[in-house]
């Protein structure tokens, strides 16, 4: 397994235990006040994993060397 994917995982599970024990303390209230935050996380999360297949620009640049100034100490 790679260490991202083990990442994401420890990740998603990490905010699933969370609020699995929130509700098991009967904080109903609080874990659906933040429901859209646990929603969010979880998307970033998904969306961190996925690769990005988005094609390049296709321009290629060539790298130019720093400039050297003569005066400098």
């Amino acid at each position: 397994m790679e260490r991202k994917q083990a990442v994401i995982i420890a990740a998603t599970a990490t905010v699933f235990i969370w609020s699995v024990v929130m509700v098991a303390l009967g904080q109903t209230a609080a874990v659906a006040a933040l429901a859209p935050a646990l929603g969010l996380t979880v998307q970033q999360i998904v969306q961190a994993g996925r690769v990005q297949t988005a094609p390049a620009s296709g321009h290629r640049v060539a790298s130019v060397p720093d400039k050297q100034e003569d005066d400098a100490p």
